[in-house]
């Protein structure tokens, strides 16, 4: 009886500690709340978040300041400078192939010296007259024909002119850039100069047809003076006694 007892004992202790046992993994699993620290932690994360979105909103801005600093740096893609030179030499081509007197200060010298004399003396035949006279006309012809050429020239730059205008005006307003649009502004002024160019050129060719012209009008005007002076001392003219020597 009292061995039965005992196993009773024995067994409900050895079932009470199983219990225990069992249990006390369950027990440690047990999740405990804490509305204090949980707001706390919630704070903490938001202003993790802010401060991440803060980062990645300053690299979108430096990604962008990049960007636009790239544009400010790009190149125009179009250049009318090949155009503006071309045509420039072509005036300057026209303005060299002068005839006759041609722009230089040696030749004008030379010139002058020859055909364009300040008088003519006494003894100067009259063949070498008409030839000088002969010679300051063909010059100023000459000069009005180099003249009209440079205005031919000039005209024909109008058209290669407004192309390349239109083009620049473009490419300012499509400009991406300060850059481009300093660009744009640099060859049209450049154009503006090339035109200018156009009517200096157009200017002094007229204005060498003109002198050359002048100089010609002044200088068939003591020719004039001269021929009529040695009309005038023709000889000694008629005298009474040479009459007797016919006798």
């Amino acid at each position: 009886m009292i061995q039965g007892h005992v196993r009773a004992a024995l067994g409900a202790g050895i079932v009470a500690l199983t219990f225990v046992t069992a249990t006390a993994p369950a027990r440690a699993q047990w999740i405990v709340y804490d509305p204090t620290n949980f707001s706390q932690n919630v704070l903490t994360a938001a202003r993790e978040l802010q401060q991440v979105n803060n980062q990645i909103q300053g690299l979108e801005n430096q990604a962008t300041m990049l960007i636009n600093q790239a544009k400010n740096l790009a190149s125009l893609p179009y250049s009318s400078v090949a155009q503006l030179e071309a045509s420039i030499q072509r005036t300057e081509q026209l303005l060299t192939q002068a005839q006759r007197i041609a722009y230089s200060v040696g030749t004008i010298d030379q010139a002058f010296t020859q055909v364009y004399p300040q008088s003519y003396s006494g003894s100067t035949p009259n063949a070498q007259l008409l030839a000088d006279a002969q010679t300051r006309w063909q010059n100023a012809r000459a000069a009005y024909q180099d003249s009209m050429h440079v205005q031919v020239g000039v005209v024909q730059n109008l058209d290669n002119a407004r192309t390349q205008i239109n083009a620049l005006i473009s490419s300012s307003q499509s400009a991406s850039g300060a850059l481009q649009a300093a660009q744009s502004g640099n060859q049209l002024m450049g154009l503006a100069a090339q035109q200018l160019a156009d009517v200096t050129s157009v200017i002094a060719a007229m204005a060498r047809a003109q002198s050359i012209d002048g100089a010609g009008r002044l200088e068939s005007q003591a020719q004039s003076q001269q021929q009529m002076q040695n009309f005038l001392n023709y000889g000694a003219g008629y005298q009474p006694g040479s009459a007797q020597m016919f006798h």
